[in-house]
């Protein structure tokens, strides 16, 4: 079959790879569409960062490069392994795309997101979703219902927002602010709307990426360039600062603007992977007492996701800007993100040519 493997930095092909095999406990997924993720970007540009370099095999994997990309993923069943129950072929699925030990403190207390030998489909190995079919376990699928493949390969980012918003504690009527109007942070705008909250900032400099904020369910769009943001905040919570911030830019002084703009007590929810050691003022959080938390991806979130799209609640097609196929995988996907990253959000990948 055809898969797009990363040979090494700057190096993507279009490779013919052998067909994925199904064992016991799996399931095939025929892809019909998969995401880029900014984390794909930065492994064509900077990496191999997560991809497992040669000779450092991922730990449960035991894989290193070149390994097939791609984790934001939805298809169409079409293997069941034996002991398999609750999913047939034909069903519509979306993956959630970890490799995890099952053994570790943390996998033991359900938190598989932060096992300490956490490795993703799609980076760490065992295939991925830039491939005509993907093998995964089969506790990793989730049935989408009457909801497209297209619609499901966004469930993937948008349970990295709704796992941010719930890690935030943020109450019905609260107030939020959004540090970032990229991908994630237009999907934790998003899901923001669909919890509840009361008002939803979003600062972001570049235009486009401000009208695609409104859309996404900002109440306010903030230009960080033309006004002092936490001065701004202040004004519209009668000066108390937002409940939770969300730092979704990974840059120092996003993450010192967005501490200075909640409230004595808040909380900010660090979403962004950052590329370098950033530097902290401590005493900015001692001061006032201020939370600064972690959030990795999403551990429990998928169902509550799909549910959510599936009522309606959050509009994911909104964040859909091009479709391709796998050959045009490198010029019309990365290429085009990389060189056009305001004018896009979400580009899926179509590796069976399935596009529309």
């Amino acid at each position: 079959m055809k898969a797009a493997r990363f040979h090494g930095r700057g190096d993507i092909r279009i490779d013919e790879v052998p067909d994925p095999q199904v064992g016991p406990g799996q399931v095939e997924v025929a892809v019909d569409w998969c995401g880029i993720c900014g984390t794909d970007l930065h492994e064509f540009l900077e990496g191999p960062i997560f991809i497992p370099a040669a000779g450092a095999p991922h730990p449960i994997t035991g894989e290193t490069l070149p390994v097939v990309m791609g984790h934001e993923f939805a298809g169409v069943v079409s293997a069941v392994g034996s002991g398999v129950t609750g999913v047939s072929e034909g069903d519509r699925v979306a993956v959630e795309p970890y490799c995890v030990c099952g053994k570790c403190p943390a996998c033991q207390a359900g938190r598989y997101n932060i096992c300490r030998s956490l490795g993703f489909v799609g980076l760490a190995g065992q295939q991925g979703g830039f491939a005509e079919r993907c093998v995964v376990d089969a506790q990793w699928v989730h049935s989408l219902g009457d909801l497209t493949t297209d619609i499901g390969a966004l469930v993937e980012p948008l349970a990295v927002g709704y796992h941010a918003v719930r890690l935030s504690g943020l109450r019905e009527g609260g107030t939020a602010a959004v540090f970032g109007g990229g991908p994630i942070g237009l999907v934790t705008a998003a899901c923001l709307r669909a919890a509840g909250a009361g008002k939803v900032i979003v600062v972001e400099p570049a235009a486009a990426r401000k009208a695609k904020a409104e859309i996404a369910g900002a109440d306010v769009v903030l230009d960080p360039t033309q006004t002092d943001v936490p001065d701004a905040i202040r004004d519209l919570t009668r000066g108390a600062g937002a409940d939770v911030a969300f730092e979704c830019a990974g840059i120092d002084a996003v993450l010192a603007t967005a501490i200075g703009s909640v409230r004595p007590g808040g909380t900010v929810v660090n979403v962004a992977i950052w590329g370098y050691v950033p530097q902290v003022a401590v005493n900015d959080l001692v001061f006032s007492e201020i939370n600064l938390i972690g959030s990795l991806a999403y551990c429990g979130d998928h169902a509550d996701t799909i549910a959510l799209l599936a009522d309606g609640t959050v509009d994911a097609a909104q964040f859909i800007t091009g479709r391709i196929g796998l050959d045009d995988l490198v010029s019309g996907g990365f290429r085009e993100l990389i060189g056009n990253k305001e004018e896009n959000v979400k580009i899926l990948v179509s590796p069976r040519d399935v596009l529309a």
